[in-house]
């Protein structure tokens, strides 16, 4: 790598970096293509990236960021999760795929400025998904005004009711 592309390769870590909200470091030590290449699907549909980094050239993007840091983590074999709006997308995905992967091994994050650690990152996904919250929400929402429609047809349904009853007494009585 000369000096041209590894200029390049720090400016687009840095506009990574710059971009995400949430980033997770991984030791992937050990995974095949096959496996990463898995991985990187995976996250993607969850609105994230996956990216093998040189650790000297991280170093270098990172100062100045809220993500600076991290630097320490960058040791070993170093892979990158980041997610500019999934926040829990990249923790799912990870955890689900340390649990049949055990050559990929979770470092730490860092979420809206703040470190996280490992047990964190599982909380996270655990949590629901965004699209689940707002399902949830708009039930929680949709469900007085359904109860308003029901109680006020109730009335009318009762009033009629009431008006059958009077007209069966009467034709018995006539």
């Amino acid at each position: 790598m000369n000096r041209e592309q590894k200029a390049a390769e720090v400016e687009s870590l840095k506009n990574r970096f710059s971009k995400a909200q949430i980033a997770i470091l991984v030791n992937n030590k050990g995974l095949n293509v096959s496996d990463v290449t898995d991985l990187r699907r995976k996250l993607r549909e969850k609105s994230s990236s996956f990216k093998v980094v040189k650790n000297r050239l991280v170093k270098i993007a990172l100062k100045g960021t809220p993500f600076e840091i991290l630097t320490d983590y960058f040791k070993d074999t170093t892979a990158v999760a980041t997610s500019e709006i999934d926040l829990v997308g990249p923790a799912k995905v990870l955890t689900d795929f340390v649990k049949n992967n055990e050559k990929l091994e979770l470092k730490i994050g860092i979420l809206d400025g703040k470190v996280i650690n490992i047990k964190d990152i599982q909380a996270l996904a655990n949590m629901p998904s965004k699209e689940e919250l707002i399902a949830k929400m708009l039930g929680s929402l949709n469900a007085p005004a359904t109860n308003l429609v029901n109680v006020l047809i109730q009335i009318p349904r009762q009033l009629v009711q009431v008006l059958a009853a009077v007209k069966d007494q009467k034709e018995k009585n006539a």
